[in-house]
């Protein structure tokens, strides 16, 4: 059993949506879901498996039919485990933005704030607004960027972006928390940080994000 932080309903849904039918019987044998419940829902659609039901079979049909990478070596879709900061605004509907800094990688996770596990969703007034994807990056790194006093003679592309990750990953403050992840990768690349160390920085966004088993010492 997993302690989850974080769970895309968004992305559960949309991939869980496009498996095929048959494929289905398989899928939650081979997750050990629930297979009476789950096997319901492919008899009768109006039975809906739980999020977490939903879950397992989708990471266990990426399982099959993707090459799974890992944080330092980053596929498509890709595995880490690491102690991540979490950043994220007062504001129901806000992105957040999960990152860690290991001695030769980091990593910058970007999702909406309403999945962590918890979190008051926004009211319908205001609508839900997805903020997995660069530009909702890019705003926050642009924020932060202005916080810092940081000159603006630089216009935020890709190399722009991975320096002001790095930054954002430094600055970030509070305790770390070590978490297992599964994520999208949407870049990745080589950029200088403020303290003068190149390392790889990839970005991503997260199926889910889950405490690890592993404990690790203070």
């Amino acid at each position: 059993m997993r302690y989850y932080l974080y769970v895309s309903r968004a992305k559960v849904d949309m991939l869980f949506g496009q498996i095929p039918r048959k494929l289905l019987p398989q899928l939650v044998t081979e997750a050990r879901a629930d297979l009476k419940v789950l096997s319901v829902s492919v008899r009768q659609p109006r039975e809906e498996p739980t999020l977490y039901d939903r879950l397992s079979v989708v990471e266990t049909h990426l399982d099959r039919e993707y090459d799974i990478g890992w944080m330092t070596e980053p596929a498509r879709w890709f595995r880490g485990e690491s102690g991540l900061r979490t950043a994220v605004t007062g504001m129901p509907g806000s992105p957040v933005l999960m990152t860690c800094v290991d001695e030769d990688i980091v990593v910058a996770l970007i999702g909406s704030s309403h999945h962590l596990v918890g979190r008051e969703e926004p009211p319908a007034e205001l609508g839900r607004v997805g903020h997995s994807w660069l530009p909702a990056l890019h705003a926050l790194l642009e924020e932060s960027r202005a916080g810092r006093e940081t000159p603006d003679t630089e216009a935020l592309d890709s190399d722009g972006t991975l320096r002001d990750v790095i930054a954002f990953a430094q600055h970030a403050t509070g305790p770390a928390t070590w978490c297992e992840f599964l994520a999208r990768q949407l870049l990745r690349g080589r950029a200088t940080g403020p303290d003068g160390r190149e390392r790889d920085v990839v970005v991503a966004t997260p199926l889910y994000v889950a405490m690890s088993d592993e404990i690790q010492e203070a």
